[in-house]
């Protein structure tokens, strides 16, 4: 039963990454930016390879963030904070 749950998981992360590509892709927000959303989401796709559970809720707060229009700052090295 517990491996039914992990599949499920699985699936709805592996969409969710899917569609935060795509949305980041398509912001206009200078490339730097882009560049360092999209080495977060490299960052949670790896992670998820460990705990799909801790991806999924770094997912969240990452499209949370992108929501809200705050997004890293590519000056600062924020591209490459592994604690999103």
């Amino acid at each position: 039963m517990e491996r039914d749950g992990q599949l499920e998981l699985y699936d709805r992360l592996a969409a969710r990454l899917k569609e935060a590509h795509t949305r980041v892709r398509q912001l206009q927000v200078p490339e730097g930016v882009r560049v360092a959303l999209t080495r977060k989401l490299l960052v949670i796709t790896a992670a998820s390879k460990h705990d799909l559970a801790a991806a999924e809720r770094r997912l969240g707060r990452l499209m949370a963030d992108i929501d809200a229009g705050r997004y890293p700052d590519p000056e600062s090295g924020a591209g490459s904070d592994t604690s999103t």
